[in-house]
């Protein structure tokens, strides 16, 4: 890894941190950056998750540092969302290096738009029944266990259908993706997918990020952020895909 990649990786993680704090869909961004830097792209999806890590746990600490808290809510989807990311996790191992990096940039498309999507408090909403939130939550952890691109933004679209506020939302998210996270890195790291160095790197600027866009997630102004994301993620798509 040379200096210009671990400056890519810090910086990139810092503006992800960002966005994953205030929404998500920040995993676009730092798994193409890792590939990038060289890594394969099963080892970059679970290098990926160092830095997912860090950041859940510094915007978790920001936003409790801030009063926001929303630990009940968030333990009342934590069994479907755990198995679930165990089942992706273990599923998406099955793939080459090449046709991951190949689904992940065909996935970036549809993440680009949820990011550009502001979502919505649906407030006079019926609330699902339980075996819907069960199977809805269980199927979103196997998504973030598999790829953890825009989980965060799936997560939001189904927890401001249930009727939370934004700010709350995000919080519930965070912490469920911490749990996501620390079910999934376990298996990538049995499987020999994680590479030490670019991960660490890219867990500074994503710890750093996270800290940062919790603020910004509470007190509003993420706009400018959000629009560099989506025009830095459109490019990664492109390269991944083999358009340039």
């Amino acid at each position: 890894m040379t200096f210009y990649e671990a400056l890519l990786l810090v910086g990139g993680g810092g503006l992800a941190g960002i966005i994953n704090a205030m929404a998500g869909g920040g995993s676009s961004l730092t798994v193409p950056l890792l590939v990038l830097a060289g890594v394969p792209g099963n080892a970059a999806n679970g290098s990926n998750r160092v830095g997912v890590l860090t950041s859940s746990i510094t915007t978790a600490w920001s936003f409790h540092q801030r009063g926001v808290k929303a630990y009940r809510e968030a333990a009342n989807i934590l069994v479907p969302v755990v198995l679930g990311s165990l089942t992706g996790s273990l599923g998406i191992s099955r793939i080459t290096d090449d046709a991951f990096e190949t689904l992940f940039g065909l996935l970036m498309l549809p993440i680009i738009f949820l990011s550009i999507r502001k979502p919505k408090v649906a407030l006079e909403a019926e609330p699902w029944a339980r075996s819907t939130t069960v199977l809805v939550f269980f199927g979103i952890g196997i998504y973030g266990g598999a790829v953890q691109a825009g989980v965060g933004l799936v997560l939001l679209a189904a927890l401001t259908r249930s009727g939370f506020d934004l700010v709350t939302a995000n919080v519930i998210k965070v912490l469920v993706t911490l749990a996501v996270t620390l079910t999934a890195l376990p298996v990538f790291l049995a499987q020999g997918n994680v590479r030490w160095g670019p991960a660490l790197v890219l867990a500074l600027g994503l710890g750093i990020g996270g800290w940062v866009g919790a603020r910004i997630a509470v007190e509003g102004g993420e706009r400018v952020i959000r629009f560099v994301m989506v025009v830095a993620a459109i490019g990664l798509a492109a390269r991944l895909l083999g358009l340039y």
